[in-house]
């Protein structure tokens, strides 16, 4: 992975209406998305005018909103689902999210952002950086609501996340490159949605095993999100992803099929060593790469990674009692999975 490309969190998690299979968890998992955002709107429209444009610039550009719905669905396990105090974390963790979008911006040097101008070409990268701070404060003044175990949890999680983008920033160095891969995508893109999870069983009321067991779900899901995303950018058909292939390749950024197709023995791992020193310049030489990563074995062993997680989610969905949030989880990592067609 090449400095100042991050990739991780720029994850596109699937259809916001996905119908999670029972009407009536629809209903309260949809009410309990209403109040996050209207708690994300007020709460960040507040202090000086210019900084409340600033700060509502991109939460205003929507969103998945994926991780307040595995608060949201992890808050069923409990005795208060969708409570006040499950939506207040939420907002939190979004807003974290929509921070450290900002901040990634600056790191990419990014022209677009949900296709909205991203906010540091719109302003200057002092700017984003502010308003991704400012988000920061929201979060914290939310939390101070809510109480210090959370505060301390968030403190955890955020390091982390930070150690993430530092991680890919500097790059592997003398790391093996498939776990440096593994570890920025845990840091940068898992934790967040692993802390929502938690959060959202933990402010419901469920047990400290029944939250634990929810983070390991969010974990284990944030991570199939972001390696059928690197899946589908090499190998997805144009016509079915409405995506130009080999974006990561155009750019530079090395993702785990093409770090495992880079392993491996033999013609075709030479010609991709040959050929991936770095940023592909032209069509043909992108055509090249996936023609050569399409022999390799590197789809291969990324799909048996994503297995791997599935069984995690398996494993974790067995040690809470079943109802109908576990069935919406399951159907959500299969669905994320089909997409790589």
């Amino acid at each position: 992975m090449t400095h100042g490309h991050s990739h991780a969190t720029h994850v596109d998690l699937g259809d916001p209406q996905l119908d999670l299979g029972d009407p009536q968890l629809n209903e309260r998992i949809g009410a309990g998305m209403e109040a996050v955002e209207e708690k994300l709107r007020s709460e960040t429209d507040r202090g000086q005018d210019f900084l409340k444009e600033k700060v509502s610039h991109l939460s205003k550009a929507g969103g998945k909103r994926f991780r307040p719905m595995m608060a949201l669905l992890a808050s069923e396990y409990g005795a208060k689902p969708g409570c006040d105090e499950v939506i207040k974390s939420a907002t939190v963790v979004e807003m974290v999210h929509v921070a450290t979008l900002y901040h990634d911006d600056v790191m990419d040097e990014a022209d677009r952002r949900r296709g909205v101008e991203s906010a540091n070409s719109r302003w200057n990268n002092s700017v984003a950086i502010l308003a991704g701070d400012a988000l920061l404060a929201h979060a914290s003044r939310l939390m101070s609501q809510l109480d210090t175990h959370t505060v301390g949890h968030f403190a955890d999680t955020f390091e982390e996340l930070v150690t993430g983008q530092m991680r890919e920033t500097i790059g592997a160095g003398e790391a093996n490159p498939v776990e440096h891969y593994m570890a920025v995508i845990q840091e940068k893109t898992a934790v967040l949605i692993a802390s929502a999870g938690y959060l959202g069983a933990y402010h419901s009321g469920a047990s400290a095993d029944h939250a634990a067991a929810l983070y390991r779900i969010g974990g284990a899901i944030g991570m199939i999100f972001q390696i059928v995303d690197d899946v589908i950018d090499i190998f997805s058909d144009p016509k079915d992803s409405g995506k130009t292939p080999g974006t990561d390749l155009r750019e530079g950024v090395f993702t785990l099929p093409v770090l495992y197709a880079l392993e491996e023995e033999g013609e075709v791992g030479d010609q991709l060593r040959e050929l991936l020193t770095g940023p592909l310049e032209s069509d043909a030489l992108v055509d090249r790469a996936i023609e050569l990563l399409r022999q390799s074995g590197g789809r291969q062993r990324a799909l048996e990674d994503i297995n791997a997680y599935l069984r995690t989610v398996e494993e974790q969905l067995s040690v809470l009692p079943e109802n109908s949030a576990s069935q919406a989880l399951r159907h959500l990592a299969d669905y994320t999975v089909r997409r790589v067609g």
